[in-house]
């Protein structure tokens, strides 16, 4: 699914965190990496990114932006984002949402492509608007953001609700998960359990790992699994890792991309079956052999253990060679 509308990303990463004890919730791990970090991951189609909220490290470059007074709440936190936002249209997200997924946003663009609409947001199970889980046109976002500021004197401590009253809007229900948000240490704790689960967790791994290594490349790691799988049912347990690293090596030297893992990985398969086959014609040879008994010149009902000379009697014939009258 690809957008035609060029977007901008606003995070929101300020506030007090109150009903974390004003823990420093953008920075709380989950699954290795930190919150902020998580939605910073599904901006990278994104033309800018700007977050509002204090400086901190992060995994992408970002523009840094504060609302005023700083704890002004979001829509002064979305004020100072958009005056640092130059596209047709804006992606804004809280930046506490663990399961938020690429997919969703590019739904979300997607939805303000194919409508007229201002803006396109997501609902959550119970039809509840999420607007810090949307796209905006820019223009209106800014519109609105100075009507509600003249209306009331400033945006500080205004309610986000606010701000959807006037918009016309195009909603979109997906997983549910995509708007979890982060409020208490009883949701962190939620989100770290659910990660580790069954069907979760080595796409969640592997993300980790691409973000720690700052590795921005989508492959199809089921095509890596059965490689490995290959690998270490063909020739043996250590050799899957080691030949998946080897893959990725000679995808790199290849110029790296998706289509270069996939053709390292498949030379690799290929090998890994040729081997495969030539250890079961060797296991199955060995049978027979064991089946017949000792093949002579070899240790066993009689055999000195010594490899016969050339030429030697009980020597193997080549093909096509006759036998001595």
């Amino acid at each position: 699914m690809t957008a035609k509308t060029a977007y901008d990303a606003i995070v929101l990463a300020g506030g007090a965190a109150k009903r974390l004890g004003g823990a420093d919730k953008p920075a709380v791990s989950v699954g290795g990496r930190a919150l902020l970090d998580r939605v910073l991951g599904v901006c990278r189609d994104a033309g800018r990114t700007v977050v509002v909220g204090g400086r901190r490290p992060t995994v992408r470059p970002v523009v840094w932006a504060r609302e005023e007074p700083p704890g002004g709440g979001p829509l002064a936190a979305l004020d100072a984002g958009v005056r640092q936002c130059e596209a047709p249209a804006v992606l804004v997200l809280s930046a506490d949402l663990p399961f938020l997924e690429r997919t969703t946003v590019r739904r979300l663009v997607s939805a303000l492509d194919e409508s007229e609409r201002e803006a396109a947001l997501l609902t959550d199970a119970d039809g509840r608007d999420q607007p810090l889980v949307a796209v905006y046109r820019t223009e209106s976002l800014r519109r609105e953001l100075a009507l509600l500021a003249t209306e009331h004197g400033s945006l500080s401590g205004l309610p986000l609700r606010l701000l959807a009253q006037e918009l016309d809007l195009a909603r979109i229900r997906t997983d549910p998960l995509a708007s979890f948000d982060c409020d208490t240490w009883e949701d962190i704790s939620a989100a770290r359990a659910r990660i580790r689960e069954h069907g979760y967790v080595l796409d969640e791994w592997i993300t980790a790992v691409k973000d720690e290594l700052g590795v921005e490349l989508d492959v199809d790691t089921r095509v890596l699994l059965d490689l490995a799988r290959d690998a270490a049912h063909g020739v043996a347990r250590p050799a899957a890792p080691l030949t998946t690293f080897l893959v990725g090596y000679a995808a790199a030297r290849a110029g790296g991309g998706p289509e270069a893992v996939a053709e390292a990985a498949r030379k690799a398969v290929a090998l890994a079956a040729r081997w495969a086959e030539e250890t079961e014609q060797a296991e199955q040879t060995g049978k027979a052999g064991q089946a017949e008994g000792p093949v002579p010149g070899t240790a066993g009902a009689g055999g000195t253990g010594h490899e016969s000379a050339p030429g030697a009697p009980g020597e193997p014939r080549r093909n096509g060679e006759a036998e001595a009258g």
